[in-house]
């Protein structure tokens, strides 16, 4: 990044966010990429503050997760064939992490980071509230039930409307070479 002080554009960020055991995470190969050092000092720095990553912030992928990363990410594919599994962090990991590698670099892209999680957390609320609603309705009577099932249909199929339309438009901005 020749420009420190410009944020990252956020889908250079949302393309190195996966959802792994259900919770969205960030590998260290793609946060050494956007902190701009190498992968091995990052986990040198992990290493050395191990007491700052409890398993709730970082952990170890396994080979099946690795596996399916490389299968779902072609621009992972030089960990297939690597001898140590990558280090999965979850947002907490990620501040952890810019806390502990003290750059200039590393906390201004952390602010693009949490900007990012923040909004992808902010996106999905409106969802979790039609399911509770959605939840409450599925206890009362057949017709309701009926109902109900018209509603998921709909819902779904919006769905996949947004996510072919989303694969189908081009992203606006910059990307960093």
């Amino acid at each position: 990044m020749e420009n420190h002080s410009k944020i990252l554009h956020q889908t250079i960020v949302d393309d190195k966010i996966f959802i792994i055991r259900g919770i969205q995470v960030m590998i260290d190969r793609d946060l050494a990429e956007l902190y701009e050092v190498e992968t091995k000092v990052l986990n040198q720095a992990v290493k050395r503050n191990s007491d700052s990553f409890p398993s709730d912030f970082m952990f170890r992928l396994s080979n099946e997760e690795k596996n399916e990363l490389v299968t779902t990410c072609d621009r992972l594919e030089k960990i297939k064939h690597s001898t140590s599994n990558p280090l999965a962090f979850t947002e907490q990991g990620v501040y952890m992490l810019a806390t502990v590698l003290k750059s200039k670099i590393a906390r201004e892209v952390n602010i693009s980071i949490m900007r990012t999680f923040t909004r992808l957390k902010n996106q999905s609320v409106p969802y979790f509230d039609i399911i509770k609603r959605l939840e409450k309705l599925e206890t009362e009577d057949n017709k309701t039930k009926e109902l109900l099932r018209s509603v998921v249909q709909v819902i779904n199929s919006m769905q996949e409307l947004q996510d072919e339309a989303k694969d189908k438009t081009k992203k606006i901005g910059f990307l960093r070479e």
